[in-house]
């Protein structure tokens, strides 16, 4: 179905404050490119000034990416590269969730306007009840459980961790975009300036913020009629699009 004016996507950047070049890629591609909101990682040392530069940004929308672990695709499968609590502990998880959240406070201070988390930790339990009890009591979306429709296909690796480079060209994210319908959606991309050395989605970030701050995705963009917002800006009109 092509897209119309009643296409809304939220252009979501994860893992603002993982580093530098991170916070330094995702605030080029809102300030030149179609990005419109960000996760923030509260546990990373680049946390705080990722939220002092975002403050001077006003439609740059923040919410909180929680941080309880990472995987990484090796020769043997999935290995885990850390891990921040054992993600089946439900007190432990409550007490890191509730901290991460008073971090976010301290950093931005407000309330983080949507929750998801590091490699969709959320999507399993105990997590994923913790995330949606406190996405009820802050009043803000979920990733995956919300009126906003998540597309995850502009990433440049296959779930298994090989290469699939062509998901995060021009042609790429504007065949992303062709395929969208009516409704409220989230895209979700990461953004960086230059390689991050630590993650097994390094180059690929570069790519991304080429594709996203590319004229020819904003000529699509305006061709398609589609609204570009914050998960802020367009929360009015989720009331529209049931829970």
């Amino acid at each position: 179905m092509t897209p119309d004016s009643s296409t809304v996507v939220v252009v979501n950047a994860d893992d603002l404050g993982q580093a530098p070049q991170v916070n330094e890629g995702i605030l080029r591609a809102h300030r030149e490119g179609i990005v419109t909101s960000a996760s923030l990682m509260v546990r990373w040392p680049a946390a705080e000034a990722a939220a002092r530069e975002a403050a001077r940004h006003p439609r740059l929308g923040i919410g909180l990416h929680i941080d309880l672990g990472e995987w990484r695709h090796g020769d043997d499968g999935w290995e885990k590269i850390y891990e921040v609590v054992d993600e089946t502990d439900e007190g432990r998880v409550r007490a890191e969730v509730d901290r991460q959240l008073e971090r976010f406070r301290t950093l931005v201070g407000r309330e983080p306007a949507h929750l998801d988390s590091h490699q969709h930790f959320h999507q399993r339990e105990p997590v994923r009840s913790i995330v949606l009890e406190l996405g009820r009591r802050l009043g803000v979306p979920v990733r995956h459980h919300s009126p906003f429709r998540y597309r995850g296909d502009f990433y440049g690796q296959t779930e298994d961790g090989g290469p699939h480079h062509s998901a995060i060209t021009e042609e790429g994210l504007d065949a992303i975009l062709r395929r969208l319908g009516p409704g409220l959606w989230e895209l979700a991309c990461h953004p960086a300036a230059a390689p991050l050395a630590e993650s097994m989605y390094s180059t690929e970030r570069i790519q991304e913020l080429a594709t996203l701050t590319s004229s020819r995705v904003r000529r699509t963009v305006e061709e398609l009629g589609i609204r570009l917002l914050s998960f802020e800006e367009a929360a009015p009109l989720t009331t529209h699009e049931g829970t």
